[in-house]
């Protein structure tokens, strides 16, 4: 049996924050739901904007959204129609007072989630899963990424029996809870059946950062 924990989940507290910052004893149930239910709405509604994550914080009586994006004009709008557009939306889906704020990657190559769901892009274009994950090693390796793990299950290619194939370049260590290494899962509908696409990319030691009384 394998023990495999989530990378990103064993380093929070460490080198990596939540992506929720708030607290709430009594409702908690409630507002997980919502929280599961903003994101959802936001990745649907925004297919093309290339979102990475959603930090959400609350208080009371106001939610805050900060959305990483590699496309920041596409969420925005023209002159801030289309946010100010959102913000309406989900201030009458929430029946709180919705504030977005918007925050670019300037290097989408390096960002796990982007990656992956470029390459279940490319899945579902019919193109060759093995070109597609190297193509996506080489892009990450020369924006400088010190190494980069890709992996795809399913049937690739089109092949009768399903299986798993994966590439990888340079180190991973999953172990080294300095080391930062972002991860991402996603699944690519093609028309022979689901094909998972796992993607783990290692950007460095963290060394000195405001976590490092938690290593201690």
């Amino acid at each position: 049996m394998g023990q495999k924990t989530n990378p990103i989940g064993l380093r929070l507290g460490i080198v990596r924050e939540w992506n929720a910052n708030w607290y709430e004893e009594r409702n908690f149930a409630a507002k997980l739901d919502e929280d599961l239910m903003i994101r959802n709405y936001l990745r649907n509604r925004l297919k093309k904007a290339g979102i990475s994550r959603v930090v959400i914080e609350r208080t009371p009586k106001r939610v805050v959204l900060a959305i990483h994006t590699s496309r920041p004009g596409v969420v925005i709008g023209k002159s801030g129609k289309e946010i100010a557009q959102l913000e309406e939306e989900l201030r009458k889906v929430t029946n709180k007072d919705v504030k977005i704020l918007i925050s670019e990657i300037k290097r989408p190559e390096l960002d796990a989630q982007l990656v992956a769901e470029n390459i279940a892009a490319q899945l579902e274009g019919r193109v060759s899963f093995r070109r597609a994950m190297k193509a996506a090693i080489t892009s990450a390796m020369r924006m400088g990424a010190e190494g980069v793990r890709v992996m795809c299950a399913g049937r690739l290619g089109g092949a009768e029996m399903s299986r798993t194939e994966q590439y990888k370049d340079g180190r991973i260590p999953l172990h080294t809870l300095r080391a930062d290494i972002d991860y991402a899962v996603t699944t690519a509908q093609t028309v022979y059946g689901s094909i998972g696409v796992k993607v783990w990319i290692c950007k460095g030691d963290v060394i000195g950062n405001k976590f490092a009384l938690a290593v201690r």
